[in-house]
Parts: structure tokens; C-alpha cells; sequence
């Protein structure tokens, strides 16, 4: 048997399986919890009523200690810019796109974190150790694409405010 062929037809084969593979997890996995139907939005009415309106955005303390933070990302920025949370504690990202596919990627970190149009992507965090993490989009947007940016701020627990029910934190509190 020719053993060229053989690894020639072996490695198509490899790569024949990988693509599928990318694809599920990049665009088929999405577009599953989409349908699923509980993580639904209106990207057109997102400021205006619901979870997502401007004055929702931020940083919440739960009840039982860990934090939700909700964002949208929209060409060319997300929103709110800067976000604060406390070292050690669970946050609970829920981010949503106004207008196409962005990626909102945590810079020093694994967290990578897809979104779509008309429905909200979650994400569980955990930061161990005060500092700045970049973030960025990781997915080409639009010509704008390049200056897509934000920060994360986690800060030790007893400098992190107390927010009462119903506030919400950011950068712009401190």
C-alpha cells in the first residue's frame, strides 16, 4: 500500500471532521440556545425596556453574595465601558448584541464570550486576584472593529461599594 496516500487520505479525513466541529461550536451552539427560546431580546428595542435599558447596566449584587453584570456590545464599543467586580467572588456575565456577532474577550484570562443579535449570551466568572483586564472584541465587526475596547476592574471585596437593591455599579461610581 502507498503510504503517501494513505497519510494524504488520513489527513483530509482529520480535517473534513474538524470543520464541522468549529462550526457547532461557533455558530451552531448559539444559534441552538437562540431558538431554545429563553434567552430572547429585541436588539431594536434593547435601551428602551427590559433587562438590558441603560439604567440596568452594570454591576448588581445578589443575595447571595456573587454579582451579575450586564452589558451590550454594539458597533463600536460595549456598554457600559468599565466595569467593576470583587476579587474572589462569582460574577455572572449577561451580555447581549445590538447590532451584529461580537466576541468579548477578558485579556490575561480564558473567558471568551460570543454574542448574538437578539439573544443574551451568559458566562460564569471568577477573578481571584485584584488588577485591570483589557477586554476587546474578538470577532471583525465592522470597519470600526479595531477600537472596540473596555475594562474590567476587579478590586478586593472591602473596597468593592455596597450597592443596594435596584443600583448599579461601574467605573464611573468610584
Amino acid at each position: 500500500m502507498n503510504w503517501r496516500k494513505l497519510r494524504t487520505f488520513l489527513l483530509t479525513v482529520l480535517v473534513l471532521c474538524l470543520i464541522p466541529a468549529m462550526r457547532y461550536n461557533q455558530i451552531d451552539l448559539p444559534l441552538l440556545h437562540y431558538f431554545a427560546g429563553s434567552r430572547k431580546v429585541d436588539p431594536l428595542s434593547l435601551h428602551l425596556a427590559g433587562e438590558f435599558v441603560e439604567s440596568n447596566l452594570g454591576t448588581e449584587q445578589d443575595g447571595d453574595g456573587s454579582v451579575t453584570v450586564r452589558m451590550i456590545a454594539q458597533q463600536y464599543l460595549f456598554v457600559p465601558h468599565c466595569v467593576v467586580v470583587p476579587a474572589g467572588v462569582p460574577v455572572h456575565l449577561r451580555i447581549t448584541s445590538a447590532d451584529a456577532v461580537h466576541a468579548l474577550a477578558i485579556n490575561g484570562t480564558a473567558y471568551d464570550v460570543k454574542v448574538l443579535p437578539g439573544t443574551i449570551s451568559e458566562a460564569q466568572l471568577q477573578f481571584s486576584t485584584p488588577g485591570e483586564y483589557k477586554t476587546m472584541c474578538r470577532e471583525f465587526c465592522g470597519a470600526g472593529h479595531y477600537a472596540m475596547r473596555s475594562e474590567l476592574k476587579v478590586v478586593p471585596p472591602d473596597q468593592f461599594p455596597a450597592l443596594q437593591t435596584g443600583e448599579r455599579g461601574s467605573c464611573v461610581a468610584q
